[in-house]
This record gives C-alpha cells, sequence and structure tokens, in this order.
C-alpha cells in the first residue's frame, strides 16, 4: 500500500502528519515550479499555518514541463514524506499543504484560471535561474489580466530563485509582457491595477533539499510502513527571508508566525546566501565532479577542501556582504555541507553552471580587484570550472554537463589537453558567465591560467593544497 490520505492515521506516532481538513477548501497559494526544493520548504511552511487553522494556505502545484512527478502526487493525494536531519536526530514529517497539482505544457488554462480564482492570494516561483523567460511572463500576465477583468483583488506574486532583486525581475518581466500588446485603454487600466494592487516581493529562501533517492524512498518505507514514491530529506535549517511588500499587509505577522522574516532589507540575506552558500557550492561541485567524489559531503569532509571553502567565503566572500551576522551564518553553511544524511549530489549542483556562475562568483571576484586583495580562491574554482568542461573525472570516468551550454561549453573544453592556454582564454571570454569586464583583466585571466596548468598537471587536490600553502 502507498502512503494516501486514507492511510495517514495508521501512521505511527513518530511521524508528524496534517490534523487538519484538506478538502473542504480551495487553494489560497499558485506555486510555479513544483520540484524537491518548494516541496521541503515553502509548503512546509504553509503547513505550519493550515496546522494553525488558516485555510487560506493550500498550495496548487505546478510542474513547468513533465508530469511525472505530477502524476506520483496525484496518486498519493498530494501527500509525501519529508525525513529531517540534522544534529539533534532525525524525524519524519508528511505535509497536508498540496490540495492540487497540474502540469502547465499540457494544463496551461487550468493554471491560468488558477491565477484567476477568487481564493489564490499568492503565486510562488521557484522555476530556477533560467526560468526567467516571455513565456513565464506570458502565462503570469494571461492570469493576472483575467483577475483584473473580473473585478478582483491583486496578489502577492513571490518569486523565490536564486537571483539577486528576484521579485523586481518578475515584475520587470510581466511588464515587458504587457508592453508587448498594441496600447490600448485597457492595457493602461491593467497596468494601473497591477502596480496598486499587486506585490512583486523579493525573497532569499535556503534550505539544502537534494534530489530524491532510491535510498531515501527505501527509508520511507520502513518509517511509514508503507510506499512512498515522493519522499525528500533535507536538513533542519531553513530560512525564508521576504521583503515586506505584500499585497496583504497583514500577511506580514503570518509570516512571521511561522517563521519567516519578513524585512525591508533583502538584498543582504539575498547576496550572503547567493555567494556564501551557492557560491561555495558551485565551487565543490565542481571539484567533486572532477575528483570524482559523489556529494557535497565527500567534499567538505577532506580536510584540504574544506579549508579552501572556508578561506573562500572568508576571504574573498565575506568583506563585501552586508549581512552582519556573515562569520555565524559561514560556520553552520561548513556543518551543514557535512550533514551526512543529504547525500547532495555534486552533479545535480553543477547542473547549468554556466546559468549560476554570473551570479555567485563575478561580485566577489570584483571586490577583491577593487581593494587590490587576493582573488586566488575563485581563479582556482575557475580553473576548475574550465577542467570541468572536459567531460571527464580524473579517474577516467566520463560525466554529462547538464547545460543550456553544454554543447559549446563541450567543444572548447576539448581543446584543453593540446591548447590548455587557449581553451582558458576560449571560456573566460564568455560574457554570459563573467561579464563584460572581467574576460579583459589580465591578471584574472593569467591567474586563471596558472591554477588550470596546476590542476591539468597534477590534479584539483594537489593545486588546492599548493594554494593553501602559498596564501597561509
Amino acid at each position: 500500500m502507498s502512503l494516501s490520505a486514507l492511510s495517514l492515521s495508521a501512521l505511527g506516532h513518530h511521524v508528524q502528519t496534517p490534523g487538519y481538513d484538506r478538502t473542504q477548501h480551495t487553494p489560497g497559494v499558485l506555486h510555479l515550479g513544483l520540484g524537491a526544493f518548494h516541496r521541503a520548504h515553502q509548503a512546509m511552511v504553509f503547513d505550519q499555518l493550515l496546522a494553525c487553522g488558516d485555510t487560506r494556505w493550500g498550495i496548487h502545484g505546478v510542474a513547468m514541463t513533465r508530469p511525472d512527478l505530477v502524476n506520483l502526487l496525484r496518486a498519493q493525494d498530494g501527500l509525501y514524506a519529508v525525513r529531517v536531519a540534522d544534529d539533534q536526530g532525525l524525524r519524519w514529517q508528511v505535509p497536508g499543504a498540496l490540495w492540487r497539482m497540474s502540469v502547465a505544457t499540457t494544463e496551461r488554462d487550468a493554471v491560468v484560471q488558477a491565477i484567476a480564482s477568487p481564493s489564490t492570494r499568492w503565486v510562488t516561483l521557484t522555476v530556477t535561474e533560467k526560468g526567467y523567460t516571455p513565456p513565464l511572463g506570458q502565462l503570469l500576465t494571461e492570469g493576472l489580466r483575467l483577475r483584473h477583468q473580473a473585478g478582483l483583488s491583486g496578489i502577492t506574486i513571490a518569486s523565490c530563485d536564486n537571483l539577486q532583486g528576484n521579485g523586481h525581475k518578475l515584475q520587470a518581466l510581466v511588464h515587458a509582457q504587457i508592453a508587448t500588446h498594441e496600447h490600448s485603454v485597457q492595457d493602461a487600466d491593467f497596468l494601473c491595477w497591477l502596480d496598486a494592487h499587486c506585490a512583486f516581493p523579493s525573497s532569499m529562501v535556503d534550505r539544502i533539499v537534494p534530489a530524491a533517492t532510491a535510498e531515501v524512498m527505501a527509508a520511507a518505507q520502513e518509517a511509514l510502513g508503507r510506499a512512498d514514491h515522493c519522499a525528500l530529506s533535507t536538513e533542519g535549517f531553513w530560512e525564508w527571508v521576504i521583503e515586506d511588500r505584500l499585497a496583504d499587509p497583514a500577511d506580514a505577522a503570518l509570516l512571521r508566525s511561522a517563521g519567516v522574516r519578513v524585512t525591508g532589507d533583502v538584498h543582504s540575506y539575498e547576496e550572503a546566501k547567493l555567494r556564501l552558500l551557492n557560491g561555495s557550492h558551485t565551487a565543490m561541485a565542481l571539484i567533486g565532479a572532477v575528483t570524482g567524489r559523489p556529494f557535497i559531503a565527500s567534499c567538505i569532509g577532506v580536510p584540504h577542501i574544506r579549508s579552501f571553502v572556508h578561506r573562500l567565503m572568508s576571504r574573498e566572500v565575506a568583506p563585501h556582504l552586508a549581512r552582519s551576522d556573515w562569520a555565524d551564518y559561514r560556520d553552520a553553511l561548513i556543518a551543514r555541507f557535512g550533514n551526512p544524511y543529504l547525500k547532495h549530489s555534486v552533479h545535480q549542483i553543477a547542473t547549468d553552471s554556466s546559468q549560476k556562475i554570473p551570479q555567485r562568483w563575478p561580485a566577489s571576484i570584483w571586490g577583491q580587484i577593487a581593494q587590490g586583495a587576493s582573488f586566488e580562491h575563485h581563479a582556482l574554482a575557475a580553473a576548475v570550472y574550465v577542467r570541468y568542461t572536459l567531460g571527464v573525472d580524473e579517474q577516467a570516468q566520463a560525466y554529462a554537463l547538464n547545460d543550456p551550454q553544454a554543447a559549446s561549453l563541450l567543444a572548447m573544453g576539448a581543446a584543453q589537453r593540446s591548447e590548455p592556454e587557449a581553451c582558458v582564454r576560449a571560456l573566460l571570454a564568455l560574457e554570459n558567465l563573467w561579464g563584460k569586464a572581467l574576460p579583459k583583466h589580465a591578471a584574472w585571466t593569467a591567474r586563471v591560467t596558472h591554477w588550470h596548468q596546476r590542476v591539468m598537471t597534477h590534479g584539483v587536490d594537489q593545486a588546492i593544497q599548493q594554494l593553501l600553502e602559498q596564501e597561509a
């Protein structure tokens, strides 16, 4: 038997389950990007609010392209187990906030109608950095236009992706979509309504949620006494910082009651997360991929990699952050990276690196350059990225580059054994990765070239150890 609404009452007391009615109310949240992260983060926050008796936070979850997960969740009545692991031990929870599921590519009208539903108060998004495209803007605009035409209230549309100023980017995307129409009185009225009554807060979300694995599903089977094809594993730590710019200002107090930080200063938190957590995650993922270490915990558990990551964050990232408690955040990150239960795949994190690196590394590099300080740790990380484009690790095991630019990266990377310096220059010349100015910075190119030569000759581990001795 699989996990379902009928089987909830049979679960043991060691599993936290929803005690509220999931059938008598309409979802108040539409979420775009129904993946593991949302289900182990915002869905659990909304589950808390529902457990307190506020029935407005049920979720209509939307997978953007593939139906696989939606089909599995439908078969389980939107239920799934989450294993939460930290230094206090393990606990299992079945959140109940996911009430309805759709697939955007095949059920587009249902999604548009859901945005326009009188019960919908929030739209949240985790569509990844590469998801902010005109089709997304069109989908949102169609639903919002229907709301306006029906004379309904405005809503909060909250981006939760790893983009600085994500709320402003999302609002600009919708504005751009409206601008593609021929200007009319209706468009002008719609735009006025949108700006006056809808809110696009920026937010930062933080929780490590690996992709689902067979090991987690087997653990869920043992803990629940029944099959769960959607089980997840995560850490105890979570953070959600959202801009105090909400369509219903009363939501701020509700979110705070569930542990969300509602503030006028999201930027310092999102900046710290992007550069400290995400930036070091990308560096470790590339190191792990090239050296054949499968998980982040496998990397941070190696003393010289741990020292490299600590110094990357402390010396080259932290000096340019506004978050005052960055040292505590850094130390918590080091501990979180080592959580043995998470098994966060380096290849999963290395996915779409060409989209992630521009958000995570260049600002810190430029901060160091402006101060005349060392950027050696970032230069070595960039050299490992160049080595990563070879598509084979140091044990001669091939791996796939799951990246929008995979074909061109592999083509450039193929030359690094015969023409290593030319390969480095070609990859560092990509303005969509590094910006317009960094490719022209001679010292940056020289140091990446230097470390690439060490990586190719002696391997990544020896290159890291050399850097630690050099920069002691």
